[in-house]
């Protein structure tokens, strides 16, 4: 814990060269206000690593698609600027080593405009080893270098050498070095023209040498992430120097750095356009073993598959195989679901430790209980199952792990009303709600037991809190908000985070059978605050945890996932499985999550 003794107090200002990189950085930050959100977040993310402005839907597109290391400051920012720097020497018929002192020079002030970091440093050092070994005149020397590069830095900072971020700089530097000269060649030799050659080659290696670290990290295989750096690569480098002149002139001439950055705004355009229709292919990733198995294991796929392919024979042999492997699971993919599932009938999101459900009440239309704890969570969780509208925002209590991320469901979309419970605390979590309302001018409701809805193909009752509990674990929880809902003939009971005295008072107070349901959200993140007579009452077929990754209060607890599945539930958790959905078809009530194909059956 940390108790502020007085206000703080400045020992200085900065060194010269770090306040005039500042006024750079806010000199295009200026200059890009006048652009669209999107465009106007990314470019100072592209250029200085500044993600501020950036809406969390791109950032997340930007994941889904491997495109995410566009949004900070890498060793391939760093290569565009000396880049052309370099060319700039050449077109003047600088000497090798002027050409090498001008690309020092922009080096070291483009290290100063996005601040030294060690993370900058770091893609500094690496981007870098290439560049200054072809300007010097020596191209062999460049694998040296990188290697030289590689053990300074670790012997600098040891703890290097279990950093992720470090292992993906130096492979993406060695993919350029030794894999993009041959393939380019390699290209060039087919009669592809030389740039359509080099903007193939470089993408491709840095992803195929990057792509068993990601993977153990991730526990995936991209799909979509090569194809879309490939359709990215035209925009990143016009992007990006447009950016620095844009940051260069704008505190002489803020209108030219404005220009300057509505130019740059339409490769930046190109590229959240590549990242938004990227992230929304269907079976755009594959599921990977994660950690250090995955990432060997792909180690020795991409290696025996680079010394197979060596072999003219193998060669024909991998591109037949390939083929047919792309025609025979072609019609796969087509009939993998995109998201939201056909027929789906609720969806609970991955937020983090946190609830955002969702019920569909027509197409773009639903009725959302619960927001989160973080705004663009809950819109990523909105916007993935293409609601545009909210027809009711439902917040089972006040805690911030439910309503953090309100705002995000207000983001760019109306809100017909928000209903809350009775119970007014804390008090902290009511005021964001109200206040949020307040802002849009939404009505907001009172919710108890009997309170009804009714829209399209959803209806719902809200069952508990029977009466009022006080003196319980936790009030506020046990004075949850409890919702039977049917949608599509489906019943559905959404817990809160009720717990134990919550669940036995509603037990006592309804009739038997009456809370039978086929699919239950699972009340308090699967906690053991469980009524063990509650949840053999509801028999749920498909039980859905909202958890989040990793958490530290023990959530969910395996005995009560246990006793739902020994009473034949299906059990699906967030924090494994991503977004995950009920969904009615030919075949019943089945399950799909995020990238799984619909036809699994509880």
């Amino acid at each position: 814990m940390l108790s502020a003794a007085g206000p703080p107090s400045p020992h200085g200002a900065a060194p010269s060269p770090q306040r005039a990189a500042g006024s750079l950085r806010a000199g295009l930050q200026r200059a890009c206000v006048p652009l669209p959100d999107e465009q106007g977040g990314l470019l100072p993310g592209l250029v200085v690593g500044d993600t501020s402005r950036l809406p969390p839907t791109v950032e997340e597109d930007f994941l889904a698609t491997g495109m995410t290391h566009l949004n900070a400051v890498s060793g391939s920012n760093v290569a565009i600027v000396v880049g052309a720097v370099l060319l700039l020497a050449r077109w003047a018929r600088a000497g090798p080593w002027l050409a090498a002192g001008l690309c020092g020079l922009a080096l070291v002030g483009f290290v100063i405009l996005v601040r030294p970091s060690p993370s900058v440093v770091r893609a500094a050092t690496m981007g870098a080893i290439g560049l200054a070994a072809l300007a010097a005149g020596r191209p062999r020397a460049a694998l040296p270098a990188l290697s030289a590069g590689v053990a300074v830095l670790v012997l600098v900072d040891p703890e290097l050498a279990g950093d992720a971020g470090f292992a993906l700089s130096v492979l993406a530097t060695g993919g350029l070095l030794l894999l993009a000269p041959r393939w380019r060649d390699g290209l060039r030799r087919r009669g592809v023209p030389a740039g359509l050659a080099e903007a193939l080659a470089v993408p491709a290696a840095a992803q195929l040498a990057c792509a068993p670290v990601v993977a153990g990290i991730s526990g995936t295989v991209s799909l979509v992430a090569v194809p879309a750096n490939l359709l990215a690569v035209p925009a990143i480098a016009p992007a990006t120097v447009l950016g620095v002149l844009a940051a260069a002139v704008s505190p002489l001439w803020p209108a030219g750095a404005e220009f300057l950055a509505w130019l740059a705004s339409w490769p930046a355009w190109w590229l959240v356009t590549v990242a938004r229709h990227g992230a929304r292919l269907p079976a755009g990733t594959l599921p990977w073993p994660g950690g250090a198995t995955g990432a060997l294991l792909l180690t020795g796929l991409t290696v025996a598959l680079l010394v197979a392919t060596r072999h003219p024979v193998v060669r024909r042999l991998v591109a037949v195989v390939v083929v047919a492997v792309v025609a025979g699971t072609l019609p796969v993919r087509l009939a993998a679901p995109g998201w939201p599932p056909a027929g789906w009938v609720v969806a609970a999101c991955a937020v983090g430790q946190g609830d955002t459900v969702v019920l569909p009440v027509a197409a773009g239309r639903a009725v959302v209980v619960d927001a989160g704890p973080d705004p663009g969570a809950a819109d990523g969780c909105l916007r993935r199952l293409g609601v545009r509208e909210v027809a009711l925002l439902v917040i089972s209590h006040f805690h911030v792990d439910h309503t953090g991320g309100v705002a995000g469901v207000f983001r760019n979309r109306p809100v017909g009303a928000v209903l809350t419970p009775q119970w007014p605390e804390p008090a902290a979590g009511r005021g964001l709600v109200l206040a949020e309302a307040a802002a849009h001018s939404v009505d907001v409701l009172a919710g108890a037991a009997g309170w009804r809805y009714r829209e399209g193909g959803v209806e719902f009752t809200v069952i508990g809190p029977s009466r009022p509990l006080r003196g319980t674990r936790s009030d506020p929880n046990n004075n949850s908000l409890m919702l039977l809902a049917t949608v599509s003939g489906v019943r559905i009971l959404l817990a809160g985070d009720a717990e134990t005295e919550e669940q036995r008072a509603l037990l006592d107070d309804t009739a038997p059978g009456g809370l039978r349901a086929e699919v239950l959200k699972v009340a308090h993140h699967g906690s053991a605050y469980q009524d063990p007579a509650f949840l053999d009452a509801v028999r749920p077929r498909i039980a859905l945890v909202p958890v989040g990754t990793g958490n530290t209060y023990g959530h969910p607890n395996p005995a009560v996932l246990g006793r739902l599945a020994r009473g034949g539930a299906r059990v699906l958790r967030t924090d494994t499985e991503g977004d995950v959905a009920a969904v009615l078809g030919g075949a019943g009530l089945g399950v799909v999550t995020r990238g799984t194909p619909p036809g699994r059956q509880p």
